[in-house]
């Protein structure tokens, strides 16, 4: 526990810690029931869905800066967004800590499930691969297009293939590595928040016409705060790449040479680490090409999610491994 911070509420005070765990074993367990929780229960639909924060996020985002919007409208939608969902469930934070440490356990639970959506990114990669197994490319093509932003309808195995495992080693870090790390480190509502600001960036940050202006501030806001996760997902990539069939030093030569050849600053980390450790070649036509081997198949992709898996056991060992090392640090500046 702590006496710092209780010394400092008083009794007309609202106590700050219903905002994180303040025992490490409490942040632990936070951690891995918000885990259990998506593992039971991946894909929201219905009721649960509409009240999904990254669905809830996504349109609010589109409501107040549709394309053509200025910067200034698409900085205040980002604003708007960030602030009103942290509000809302920081109050239920604060209300569930209210009433029951176990009812406030599970909020706090419930908030890192919806942060940190692996079994559903793992499901929809897996079922790209079964589905080319069979070699049924349009069940390929549509299960990709869920989780990639180009035009799949006429792309080919090949580039199917590398458009999943593209997005899988993306997400990795937007969709876990960058939340968990922050969840760890300052608490759900600081996991929440990268997400919706990564969400804000699927709305917003583009570079057509109608939202180049509109999503300057989300995109920027999306590389600053996963600047880190991505260039550690890419060294855990290269550390792990033996797991996939690669070598540590055939991944890192192709990491090092590919990384950069991306528009975005942090994507083609990850990217390229993963093109090396599959040794094959992942390539968005027009876009970008990175590796030096053939296109994926569905046997890369399989592959893929081995070291994937791998890779998330160890960004929640070190999750979990932050929590304790964030309570002394924080018991150090209260402290201070």
């Amino acid at each position: 526990m702590l006496p710092i911070l209780h010394a400092r509420v008083g009794p007309h005070m609202i106590d700050p810690g219903f905002l994180i765990p303040r025992d490490p074993v409490e942040r632990v367990v936070v951690i891995l029931i918000g885990l259990l929780m998506d593992l039971a229960y991946p894909l929201h639909s219905g009721f649960m869905l509409k009240i999904h924060p990254v669905y809830t996020s996504y349109k609010m985002a589109l409501w107040i800066s549709p394309p053509g919007s200025s910067r200034l409208r698409g900085s205040i939608a980002w604003l708007a967004v960030v602030f009103s969902h942290t509000a809302v469930y920081g109050s239920i934070l604060y209300i569930s800590y209210s009433v029951s440490e176990i009812l406030w356990i599970l909020a706090c639970s419930y908030i890192v499930k919806v942060s940190i959506p692996v079994r559903l990114l793992r499901d929809i990669v897996s079922g790209v691969a079964k589905c080319l197994d069979i070699g049924d490319i349009e069940c390929a093509r549509r299960k990709t297009s869920w989780i990639v932003r180009r035009d799949t309808r006429s792309l080919g195995e090949g580039y199917v293939a590398s458009a999943s495992i593209e997005s899988l080693f993306e997400s990795t870090v937007d969709g876990i590595a960058s939340p968990l790390l922050y969840t760890a480190l300052l608490g759900p509502i600081a996991g929440l928040s990268q997400r919706i600001i990564n969400t804000l960036d699927s709305a917003l940050g583009y570079k057509t016409p109608e939202y180049i202006e509109a999503g300057w501030l989300s995109a920027r806001a999306d590389t600053a705060i996963n600047y880190i996760p991505a260039r550690l997902t890419a060294i855990l990539i290269v550390i792990l790449s033996p797991l996939a069939g690669g070598s540590i030093g055939r991944t890192y030569r192709i990491y090092k040479v590919y990384r950069k050849r991306t528009e975005s600053k942090n994507s083609g980390h990850p990217m390229a680490a993963a093109a090396g450790a599959l040794g094959v070649r992942l390539e968005k036509i027009g876009s970008y090409v990175l590796g030096e081997g053939p296109l994926p198949r569905s046997a890369d992709i399989h592959r893929a999610l081995r070291l994937f898996t791998a890779i998330t056991a160890v960004l929640y060992i070190i999750a979990i491994t932050l929590s304790y090392t964030a309570q002394n640090t924080l018991e150090q500046f209260l402290g201070s």
